[in-house]
């Protein structure tokens, strides 16, 4: 990366959305509620697969670097208790639904849903397939954090027809560890790894963060020697978001040792670098697949995707999210669960869906949705091109070309006539490409996390 580039993202660095949906989580509201979600989900075409997602808002221990939507917990009976009501929600959303729904795509997230136990692992996934069609061919993948995995847990992915493991990596060296709260030695992954490809679960994906406290450019491209070794299919390679004003525990991370935003964007050059040195392609902004990875061939032949979990090949036209905290996407529009459990329980014993909040979608929605989602994916739109695919005058977006002059200036974006593009090494730009066209944003401190 030159230093023009470095200069330029440090002069343009500020919070702007990953964009995984659009119009992003913060502005959804209170209008769309479970009935709602309930009349969205019964105008689901049923002749179109849909995509599944699970959220186990538990873990074992919490570690500080973590921006999901999670509690610890060392007891087991919270997290039985929850999965009961996660199958009362399974129910409730089949019988709102009717018919016979096929799904092509089932991902557990969290969270820990490594910490269910094989048995109700087992029990839950008879029950999900005992209310939808799930494919003979659907990917079917779990988040995992590999000090929880037993042989036990991996025969009953395998037998539920788990096809794909990501595991949470982080980091791998102590002092690093220790400062996010999540020391956890090599042997576990490796362990990890070897025992998935025992019982044929051949997919496996690692998680690794840079922008930790304690790291350096020379510890992050160790942490990817080491990630390499092991041959993951997929590496993802995430900046930590330093947000604690949002999640409080993040409080217990030393600042002082954290990397500059100079370091960190170094960083992730080393990262990135090194991943292609060794064979990795690099999808979008944070993921690198091998070759012959389905997700290297989606984005070759241009039919990436990208949803709540970040790039993807599901093609399914609807997204359901179960459990607390999980958000929906229909063509309707987005709806979330309520993060509370225990609002959570409560509606489903009353037999309601959990819906707390959401927004229905308007047709610019539905333009800039598929603008944003192309330009995380491609780094690149022709926006002619799209502009006559979607009957629309290019006129709609010269605000944003307008807003796009000074990146053009600061030589982190290329617009040719109405092709836009971000330049060579300035990946994290896209983000900011992508927030020109969003016309909800609104500079506010603390919704977002930085871009470099």
């Amino acid at each position: 990366m030159s230093d023009q580039i470095t200069k330029a993202l440090l002069e343009h660095n500020r919070p702007v959305p990953r964009y995984t949906s659009y119009p992003t989580a913060p502005h959804f509201t209170e209008k769309v509620d479970a009935e709602v979600a309930a009349m969205w989900l019964t105008e689901t075409d049923p002749d179109k697969p849909l995509s599944l997602y699970f959220h186990i808002p538990f873990c074992k221990q919490l570690c500080w670097y973590c921006g999901c939507n999670t509690k610890a917990t060392l007891k087991y009976e919270p997290v039985s208790q929850y999965l009961e009501y996660l199958k009362k929600e399974v129910s409730l959303v089949a019988q709102t639904m009717a018919g016979e729904r096929h799904v092509n795509h089932i991902h557990f997230g969290g969270g820990s849903p490594s910490y269910i136990r094989a048995d109700d692992f087992t029990d839950f996934m008879s029950h999900v397939h005992g209310l939808f069609k799930v494919s003979p061919e659907a990917e079917i993948a779990i988040e995992i954090d590999p000090r929880e995995l037993t042989e036990d847990k991996i025969k009953a992915y395998k037998n539920a027809g788990v096809t794909r493991a990501s595991l949470g990596v982080q980091d791998f060296h102590e002092d690093v560890q220790a400062a996010i709260n999540r020391v956890q030695p090599l042997h576990h992954v490796y362990d990890g790894v070897k025992m998935l490809r025992k019982h044929g679960i051949a997919q496996i994906n690692m998680d690794l963060l840079y922008g930790l406290p304690h790291q350096t450019g020379e510890s992050v491209s160790r942490n990817i020697d080491i990630a390499a070794g092991l041959a993951p299919q997929r590496i993802s390679l995430f900046g930590y978001a330093h947000v604690p004003w949002m999640k409080k525990h993040m409080r217990l991370i030393a600042v002082d040792f954290l990397p500059t935003s100079e370091e960190r964007i170094a960083q992730f050059e080393i990262a990135q670098t090194t991943l292609r040195k060794k064979g990795y392609v690099q999808v979008g902004l944070d993921h690198f697949v091998r070759p012959d990875d389905p997700m290297a061939i989606a984005l070759e032949q241009q039919s990436l995707k990208r949803n709540f979990q970040g790039y993807s090949t599901d093609t399914a036209p609807s997204l359901i999210g179960f459990g607390s905290s999980s958000i929906s996407a229909l063509h309707q529009g987005y709806y979330q669960n309520t993060t509370s459990v225990r609002d959570y329980s409560a509606a489903l014993d009353s037999k309601k869906l959990p819906v707390i909040k959401g927004v229905a979608l308007t047709e610019d929605d539905r333009i800039r949705r598929a603008l944003i989602e192309h330009l995380m994916c491609y780094m690149r739109i022709d926006l002619g091109e799209f502009c006559t695919q979607h009957g629309i005058n290019p006129e709609r977006f010269a605000p944003a070309l307008q807003q796009l002059a000074p990146l053009k200036k600061a030589g982190l974006v290329e617009i040719d006539d109405l092709l836009i593009s971000t330049m060579p090494g300035a990946a994290q730009a896209v983000r900011l490409v992508c927030a020109a066209f969003d016309t909800y944003l609104e500079p506010q401190k603390g919704k977002h996390s930085q871009v470099a």
